[in-house]
């Protein structure tokens, strides 16, 4: 069987003949040479249907998530569309402590049109189904990083005649594969881990089901969430080294989190990969590797800016699953959070120098 490796780094790339580029650059055009009236319409006919530059790096997710990928201009859209397929049939369960825009999506922009929108929390079990046309897991959840149980969560909403899409963005397709587990849908802000380098904004939704995937294509066109050829060339440039960002970002994440526990400034850390986290059981069942995102508490938003001035490595950003590691204190986004809780992208750096740096970032703080 390939490994994770040699998907990353070949996916979505044909043999090529002599001379040719080994990773061919962006077709940069929204028209192709139709032919004449008589023709058959080529698959490239217009930029917002289709361009050769979103096949290869939908053949090279496909490949890693286990079905067919339709890429998106951002995870939100990818979302977007998502929850719009299944609004049409019936009510939405969204998780209550995911990721606060797509919560914000349903309530402002689809119970405005009759469309009901449950929420439950990620850990939990489903709740009765009645009526639900679709269910959205977020597992690891964002920022709570809480485990949802995808082949329970898989059996309750098939019982009830619902769909199934699990938001795999904090995991990756290669820490998690959700259809395997009984999903119809994944999707993904590949802006995250997948593009990896912090320059794309980017999403995808895969599926098995060849009449879900036509509806999702059909909603990318008729909506214009269209990627741009130089977004999804970046995003597939980036995936090849998916495989070696993630073993190191996990590592230095299990580096990290005994240092983190053992601080007195430091409080409520969660980390799925570690074997005290509450949520380990039921990640080591399903998820097949770790990642670098993982979440702690300071005392307060004054304890978060003095960690953040002393750390030379730790920048403040948003967004996660980049080469360098930040913090975002996700109380200032509106996440039902404790003022002080930070969600770490642990990076790429060497380990020794990232555990030096934050454990002296945590010892500037006043207490």
């Amino acid at each position: 069987m390939i490994g994770d490796g040699t998907r990353c780094v070949h996916g979505g790339h044909g043999g090529g003949a002599p001379g040719t580029p080994l990773h061919p650059g962006p077709v940069l055009s929204s028209t192709f040479q139709l032919g004449l009236p008589s023709d058959p319409t080529p698959t490239d006919f217009y930029g917002r249907a289709d361009n050769p530059t979103w096949r290869g790096l939908e053949s090279a997710i496909g490949s890693l998530d286990g079905g067919d990928c339709t890429v998106f201009a951002s995870g939100m859209a990818a979302i977007a569309a998502v929850l719009r397929i299944g609004a049409r049939a019936g009510a939405l369960l969204l998780p209550s402590d995911g990721y606060y825009l797509a919560r914000a999506l349903a309530a402002d922009e689809l119970v405005p049109l009759g469309v009901e929108v449950r929420e439950a929390p990620s850990a939990a079990p489903l709740p009765p189904l009645d009526g639900v046309a679709l269910v959205l897991l977020e597992t690891p959840s964002n920022p709570g990083l809480e485990v949802a149980d995808i082949a329970a969560a898989a059996e309750a909403a098939h019982e009830a005649g619902a769909l199934l899409a699990v938001d795999n963005t904090t995991a990756t397709p290669l820490g998690q594969r959700p259809l395997e587990l009984g999903a119809d849908l994944v999707v993904a802000s590949d802006t995250k881990a997948l593009a990896g380098h912090g320059d794309v904004v980017l999403g995808h939704v895969t599926a098995r089901d060849p009449e879900l995937v036509e509806r999702l294509r059909a909603a990318r066109s008729r909506g214009g969430a269209v990627p741009g050829p130089m977004e999804a060339w970046l995003a597939h440039r980036g995936l090849a080294t998916l495989d070696l960002r993630l073993e190191r970002q996990a590592s230095n994440a299990a580096a990290l989190v005994p240092v983190l526990r053992a601080h007195p400034a430091v409080t409520d850390v969660r980390w799925p990969g570690d074997p005290d986290d509450p949520a380990h059981a039921v990640a080591a069942r399903q998820m097949r590797r770790w990642n670098g995102v993982l979440r702690f508490t300071l005392a307060s938003e004054t304890a978060v800016g003095e960690f953040l001035a002393a750390s030379r490595l730790v920048g403040s950003a948003t967004s996660f699953g980049g080469p360098r590691s930040t913090a975002d204190r996700r109380h200032r986004w509106g996440d039902a959070v404790a003022p002080g809780l930070l969600r770490l992208s642990v990076g790429c750096e060497d380990p020794e120098d990232l555990v030096t740096d934050v454990s002296r970032a945590l010892d500037a703080i006043t207490r």
